[in-house]
């Protein structure tokens, strides 16, 4: 009985308990809608602007593209060596060897190991020299060998052959000329530069046609025409023959097959008491007067489609946790300038709080992702597994997980917490209002204690907010970036206030020159050129929002591993009331309330788990004085 009591004090007062660690900043303002002047100024932007806007996510690109060259190389260079160092037994052991490296790394199109077996030089090869009639190729390879003789490292200069990006490289072994030479496709930089022109909205994104979308203001269906990248950050997209509906009732068969007589539908999918209506002759802003006129609906609006965008103890006195991934203290800037090293003195994580990553799907195989992915779910085709066709989720869920302390390849942000990969976005890189709505659910119901959405539209929808509040209301972290356009205009689902919205800094802890901005940014992370896992069991180096948002999608993981009794808005004020602040003073608009501190924010959530643990007892101690007394 007095168990029960001393609890029943325990919660009343529990609250109370977590003020001095999660101070309250109140309830984001109220998002209004642009007046007519606003959204004036925005059709008759400085054309000067836009082109030095375009210029800086130019030079974005370009970096990326450098960063990823060189990530390849060294990733590739590393690799070499530690089977050199290694290497035991004859011929055959030692193509066996190389022939095992190669099967996991595509990128090494041919290899040729040259080794000493007594008195006598000799080698083993696999795979084949691509385009092995071009000068270049075969004059890169001569120079290769030649600096092996002479018991130096050697990488060509990147080159072009039969339409494929290539490097040469010689790694040299401890004895005077022997050791690897390689041809090192390097596509993966021409696959970088496509996607981030259209990650940063540098080309006009989606194609209208794909989809048979139509491109309009937000939030209203006013027809606009995107012909430059710059012209994404002032408009939405949705597909012209569906409406999204959400009924104030269930709704009968006999109802339900009138409605599709009356708009010729083709198709009618359902999630709760929300339709979306495909039709083969009408068009959206038909179908949704005939469902106003008709249905009385609690709303009816466009399918829109979704984009990828991205302490008591004092900090200086906690040793960092170094770790001795292969990639890491070269290109993973963005985790020491997070505290992410001293962060993991206090949690590394844990594997029962699970970290929904709704994207493109992800490698299965990276092994760099090896062990560290739970059971997830394909939205976009339920009977495929969550693969990666485009690149961009894998890179989000290397930026959370990628195993640690591996010596291979990048670190993640949490040891232990599994990224559950659930495919909402297409091969094109886009999803639809129902594909994201149905991950969100899909995710919630299935364990998920936080989600990520690198991801979004400028349009406000009804059918995506109810999604959102189901899985707030669950008790879900959710996590989303603010878009790459450099506009003020609020990007959905981040604007959303159970959303956790995320702005994106470089590595001068700068604001990102592609980052979106606005009152309803919460935090900044690092989103320039970050280094992650990438589809091919490679690594690449991206910039957007999307990749800021990862960070903070971590963070709540190890918050939420470091003290599982908090509840998903105290974890949200943790995250906020923990930053370094950032370019005025307190929260602004291009910072929130500051970049995010991992070793801060996980510091605040042991004080507070300690805090709660203690407090039974001290409430007893107190009771009994009181007792005392009378």
């Amino acid at each position: 009985m007095r168990r029960k009591w001393v609890g029943w004090f325990a919660a009343l007062a529990c609250a109370a308990l977590l003020i001095p660690f999660m101070p309250w900043f109140g309830a984001p303002n109220p998002r209004t809608d642009f007046s007519a002047e606003r959204e004036r100024q925005h059709m008759q932007a400085d054309h000067l602007a836009d082109n030095q806007e375009h210029a800086m996510k130019l030079k974005s690109v370009k970096q990326d593209m450098d960063a990823t060259a060189a990530l390849c190389q060294q990733e590739c260079s590393v690799n070499f060596r530690k089977l050199l160092n290694k290497a035991q037994g004859a011929k055959n052991a030692k193509k066996e060897q190389l022939q095992q490296l190669m099967k996991h790394h595509k990128q090494m199109t041919y290899a040729k190991w040259i080794y000493n077996n007594g008195n006598k030089r000799q080698h083993t090869a696999y795979g084949h020299i691509p385009a092995a009639n071009n000068k270049e190729m075969n004059q890169y390879l001569k120079v290769a060998e030649k600096n092996l003789q002479a018991g130096k490292n050697y990488s060509s200069e990147p080159f072009t052959a039969d339409g494929h990006r290539y490097l040469i490289l010689g790694i040299p072994d401890r004895h005077q000329g022997t050791g690897i030479v390689s041809v090192i496709t390097q596509d993966i930089v021409h696959h970088v530069e496509r996607h981030q022109r259209r990650n940063l909205r540098i080309v006009p994104y989606p194609h209208e046609g794909k989809y048979k979308i139509e491109s309009v203001r937000p939030n209203t269906m006013k027809e606009t025409t995107v012909l430059t990248g710059e012209d994404n950050g002032n408009a939405s997209h949705y597909h012209i023959n569906e409406v999204v509906v959400k009924f104030r009732e269930p709704i009968t068969e006999d109802k339900l097959r009138t409605i599709k007589q009356d708009i010729a539908a083709l198709s009618a999918k359902k999630l709760g008491y929300t339709y979306v209506f495909r039709s083969h002759k009408m068009e959206t802003e038909a179908m949704m007067n005939y469902f106003k006129a008709n249905w009385n609906p609690s709303y009816v609006e466009p399918h829109y489609l979704y984009l990828t965008n991205t302490v008591k103890e004092k900090a200086s006195d906690i040793a960092p946790v170094v770790p001795n991934d292969a990639l890491y203290a070269d290109y993973q800037w963005n985790l020491p300038t997070i505290e992410t090293e001293k962060g993991w003195t206090v949690s590394k994580g844990s594997n029962d709080v699970l970290i929904a990553v709704l994207d493109t799907g992800v490698q299965s195989d990276h092994p760099d992702l090896k062990g560290r992915l739970a059971s997830g779910m394909n939205i976009t085709d339920p009977n495929k597994a969550p693969e990666d066709d485009v690149g961009h989720g894998t890179h989000v869920s290397g930026i959370i997980a990628a195993a640690v302390n591996n010596g291979e390849g990048v670190a993640g942000i949490t040891w232990l917490n599994k990224v559950m990969p659930v495919k909402v976005l297409d091969s094109s890189g886009a999803g639809s209002t129902y594909s994201v709505a149905e991950g969100i659910i899909w995710a919630t119901d299935h364990g998920a204690k936080v989600i990520n959405m690198s991801l979004g539209n400028y349009a406000d929808a009804e059918f995506l907010h109810d999604a959102v509040k189901y899985a707030y209301d669950r008790d879900v972290v959710l996590v989303a970036a603010s878009g790459n356009d450099n506009t003020d205009r609020p990007g959905y689902p981040a604007a959303y206030p159970e959303v956790l919205a995320v702005a994106s800094t470089d590595a001068d802890g700068t604001r990102s020159s592609f980052s979106n901005f606005g009152d309803y940014i919460d935090v900044a992370a690092p989103g320039g050129s970050i280094a992650s896992t990438y589809p091919g069991s490679q690594y690449a180096s991206l910039s957007g929002t999307s990749m800021a948002s990862p960070h903070v999608a971590a963070l709540a993981g190890l918050i939420r591993s470091t003290n599982p009794q908090l509840s998903n808005v105290e974890v949200m004020e943790i995250i906020r009331s923990s930053t370094q602040d950032r370019g005025s003073k307190g929260k602004d608009n291009y910072f929130g309330y500051g970049q995010i501190d991992i070793v801060n924010a996980l510091t605040a959530a042991r004080q507070s788990a300690v805090s709660l643990q203690q407090f039974p007892q001290q409430v007893e101690k107190r009771l009994a004085a009181l007792l005392r007394r009378l």
